[in-house]
This record gives C-alpha cells, structure tokens and sequence, in this order.
C-alpha cells in the first residue's frame, strides 16, 4: 500500500477564529440541528461560520448511501424526522440573520418520497419566516414526483452533485449513478448547480467531458474543489491539483457556458453560494 501523499502548501483548512462563529455554533446546538460542515467535515466551516453562515443538514444525520468518499455515518434506516426541523431553521436564520440559507441533507431511501416533501416543508418554514431570503436546497437524486413536490415549495436554486466522472461513479453508492444524476439535474426547474471533485483520478479530457454533460442538461452554476480524505475509512487522493489548473479548469467552464464558476481547491457546493446564485441570475 502507497503512502498518503503530502498536502501541498496551498491546502490551508481555516480554523474558526472569533466570536461570531461561537454565534452559530450556539444557535445551532439550541435547536438541535446539524450542518453539512460538521457532519461531512467541510474544509471552510471557519471561513463560512466565521462570516455567520452555514449549510444546514435536514432528514437527520444518518445517511442510507455509503460513498466512499464521503464521512457522513451511514445506516439502514435513518433517525424520525423531526416536524418542527424547519420551524428551528427559520429561527435559526433569523437569529444569524441569513438573507441565503442552503438546505442539504442526507439520503433518505427509507422514506417513501426520499424526504422531498420534508424538504418542501423546511423550504416553506424558512421563507415564511423571510419571504425575500433565498433557500438553496441540494437534493439527493429526485426526480418525477419527489421533484415536483420541492418544486412547489419554489427554492431559488435546486443543487445536485455528479460528485465525480463517468468513468469513477464508483466512489459512489451502487444506487448512486451519473446518468440519474444528469436527469434530476435536466428534470428540476429554475437555476441548477452540480459539483465535481477533482484529484480522484480523472483526466482533463473526463472533467471537460462532463462539464459537457452538465451544460447539455442546464445546469447553471458549477463547483470545482479537491477532495480531501476525510478519514482513514474513505478513499485516498489520488492527486492534489493546483491552483493553476482550477484556473484553467474554471475558465474553460465559463467558455462553455455556465453563468457562475467557482473553481479551488476548497470550493464546495454551497461555499459562496450567495454570490455565485447572484451571478447566474444576473446572467440569466
């Protein structure tokens, strides 16, 4: 067995500093409810919560997909959903004053509709509470009727992750696969977003090829960012790119037509998802 490589110099995971990002902390732990930063162990919660903002983490905290990239704890069934979840979002927002709030969640395969209309619940919590916020929600592989049951909630921005090329979906789930993410992508309405990791292996003719793919399905807004091995338990990096080539990466996307780029090496979905939301309306 090889090595782990060397983080190179230009991978710097922000510590939380200060007192605003006790702020949220607090506001979070009140209410019982959980961030896609801590549970997947997000490279910028210091930077992001640090600025008063975070990714909140409905259908609680066990996920029913096992990739094998990612840390968040797996399991057959997941906890019971709490009905109130959005109602404590909303107040949580308010409290931290956030105009955008991201929704994400885990993979619900035990429900009967996945979640979706849990979902839909918290969307509606949340701009009932701010009816000019935006709500970005990233959605495990709905389509058909789980689809149209967010939709009528009426997000600003529907995410969904290929997470990675074709040629390596395998990182991913069995029931997991990159034609049914392409078509929850081509299926939701309104602005899109989808996210690829990079050092997993792929070539640059896979990534611009699939950023071929996300356009042809409509998508509007791209994130690139490295992986980083979370633990010893998930899959290792295959390779750490340079700053340099997710600039070229990122221009090479904005060539091909998506209206919002961010290309890094920490980028994630919703890493300035405020931003990036404004551009690709702008541009729309």
């Amino acid at each position: 067995m090889e090595p782990p490589l060397k983080k190179p110099g230009w991978i710097r995971v922000r510590a939380p500093a200060g007192d605003t990002w006790k702020k949220v902390d607090a506001a979070l732990s009140r209410r019982g409810l959980h961030t896609v930063c801590d549970e997947a162990r997000c490279p910028n919660k210091g930077e992001c919560w640090g600025m008063g903002t975070a990714a909140f983490m409905i259908l609680g905290d066990l996920c029913t997909r096992g990739c094998r990239f990612c840390a968040v704890a797996t399991a057959r069934e997941g906890r019971p959903l709490r009905e109130e979840e959005g109602e404590e979002i909303a107040l949580a927002a308010a409290e931290l004053n956030l105009d955008y709030v991201v929704l994400t969640s885990v993979d619900r395969d035990d429900l009967a509709d996945r979640g979706a209309s849990h979902f839909a619940r918290c969307v509606r919590a949340l701009k009932r509470k701010n009816p000019e916020g935006t709500v970005e929600v990233l959605i495990p592989d709905y389509h058909g009727a789980e689809l149209e049951t967010l939709a009528e909630a009426e997000p600003g921005v529907i995410a969904h992750n290929i997470e990675t090329v074709r040629r390596l979906q395998g990182i991913r789930d069995p029931r997991a696969s990159f034609d049914k993410s392409l078509r929850t992508l081509r299926e939701a309405r309104g602005l899109t977003k989808s996210s690829i990791l990079l050092g997993l292996g792929e070539t640059g003719e896979e990534v611009r090829s699939a950023m071929e793919e996300l356009r042809a399905a409509g998508v509007d807004i791209l994130v690139l960012g490295q992986y980083l091995r979370p633990s010893p338990r998930q899959i290792p990096v295959a390779e750490y790119v340079s700053p340099e080539q997710f600039e070229r990466y990122g221009n090479l996307a904005l060539d091909l037509g998506f209206s919002s780029v961010v290309s890094s090496p920490l980028a994630r979905t919703s890493y300035h998802a405020k931003s990036n939301h404004a551009d690709a309306a702008h541009a729309g």
